[in-house]
C-alpha cells in the first residue's frame, strides 16, 4: 500500500450524492460568505453571529434570535456532511469544523445566485412601482376628464348626445385603470408578505 500526503480529490457534493438542492439553497447568504473563508474553521455559533451582525449592518438584530437562526443554518450543513459538530457538554461550547466534503466553490456560486436573484427582484419591484405611478397619474387624468364632462353637461344640457358617449368612455377607462392599479398593488403586497417569511 502506497501512502501519500496528498488529499484525495473529492468530487463536488452534488456529484457525490443525490441531494435536495432546495435545502442547500436556503442557506443564508451571509452565513455562506462567513464560513467559506479558508481561515474560518473550528468556530462557534457566537463567532458566526459576530461576523453576521457586522456584515448585515442592521442595528435592530437581536443577538439571541440571530444565534438561534445561525445554529439552525449550521445544523443544515452538519446534516449534509459539510461540517462536524463537537460538543464539550458545557453550554455554548459547541464547535463546528469543516469536513473534506465542505465545498466553498458551491457556497460562492450560491452567493452569486442569491445576489443576482436579489438584483432581479429589486428591478421587478422598481418596474412595478413605475407602472403603478403611471396608472395612478392616468387615473387622475381620466377622473378630471369625467368631471369636466359632468360640468359641461350642467352648463350645456342640450349637448347630451355628444357628451354622454365621451363621459361613458372616460368612466370605462377609469374602471380599467383602477383594475390595473389593484393588480399591481396586489403583486407588491404579495412580495412584501413573502419577504417577511
Amino acid at each position: 500500500m502506497i501512502v501519500t500526503n496528498k488529499k484525495p480529490k473529492i468530487a463536488p457534493l452534488t456529484e457525490q450524492y443525490s441531494i435536495n438542492l432546495e435545502v442547500i439553497l436556503k442557506i443564508d447568504v451571509f452565513v455562506a460568505q462567513i464560513i467559506k473563508a479558508p481561515n474560518f474553521d473550528n468556530f462557534t455559533t457566537s463567532d458566526v453571529r459576530s461576523s453576521y451582525i457586522t456584515l448585515s449592518n442592521d442595528p435592530s438584530l437581536d443577538p439571541t434570535v440571530v444565534r438561534r437562526k445561525l445554529y439552525a443554518e449550521l445544523l443544515k450543513l452538519v446534516k449534509k456532511g459539510w461540517l462536524n459538530k463537537k460538543s464539550t457538554g458545557r453550554k455554548g461550547s459547541t464547535r463546528f469544523s469543516k469536513t473534506e466534503l465542505f465545498d466553498p466553490e458551491y457556497l460562492e456560486a450560491l452567493q452569486a445566485n442569491k445576489s443576482t436573484a436579489k438584483y432581479f427582484k429589486e428591478e421587478k419591484q422598481k418596474n412595478l412601482i413605475a407602472k403603478l405611478n403611471h396608472y395612478k397619474a392616468e387615473l387622475l387624468l381620466n377622473i378630471g376628464e369625467s368631471e369636466a364632462y359632468k360640468e359641461l353637461y350642467s352648463e350645456f344640457p342640450e349637448l347630451v348626445e355628444e357628451i354622454q358617449p365621451q363621459f361613458n368612455k372616460a368612466r370605462d377607462n377609469n374602471t380599467r385603470i383602477l383594475g390595473k392599479i389593484r393588480a399591481i398593488e396586489g403583486l407588491l403586497e404579495q412580495d412584501k408578505s413573502v419577504e417577511k417569511i
